[in-house]
């Protein structure tokens, strides 16, 4: 009788723990492509990614790089201070989208440029991604705005 209740036991915490490590992993495999890692122009610039990463990149566009093509197709540079990188973005831009403001980009790295997928922009005078921030701080050119905390 002790025998079956023990085999009982071990075959039910076999099963547990079989299923909590196939649940772990299809959490895992859900979620490889929606983690996406922050990187500024500098840190694209020195250590390109393969043009298979999806990632985002932040910093202020470029002033005097901001180029619409035909179409939607929209060319610009975007800056940490320390270096910039070529984007480029078919669709529509957010209407608080312009040059010398912060954008944070989601996309792919191909042939020096950052064909972007999702453009975001500030959503007023003195928001900035805290990432956006950081990045021009360690370059040294992040100049605040009076009246708002940015990054928050």
């Amino acid at each position: 009788m002790t025998s079956l209740k023990k085999t009982r036991r071990i075959q039910i915490l076999a099963l547990t723990t079989t299923a909590l490590v196939v649940a772990t992993v299809l959490i895992g495999y859900a979620m490889r492509d929606g983690i996406n890692f922050f990187r500024s122009p500098s840190q694209v610039t020195e250590a390109p990614p393969g043009p298979e990463e999806v990632f985002r990149i932040g910093g202020l566009v470029e002033e005097g790089s901001l180029v619409r093509g035909q179409g939607e197709t929209v060319r610009f540079r975007v800056t940490d201070g320390g270096a910039s990188v070529a984007v480029s973005y078919t669709g529509v831009l957010p209407d608080l989208f312009e040059e010398n403001q912060g954008m944070v980009g989601t996309g792919r790295y191909v042939d020096g440029t950052f064909e972007a997928s999702e453009i975001l922009a500030k959503h007023d005078e003195t928001y900035m991604p805290k990432e956006v921030v950081d990045a021009l701080k360690e370059q040294g050119v992040y100049q605040p705005e009076s009246g708002g905390t940015p990054g928050s």
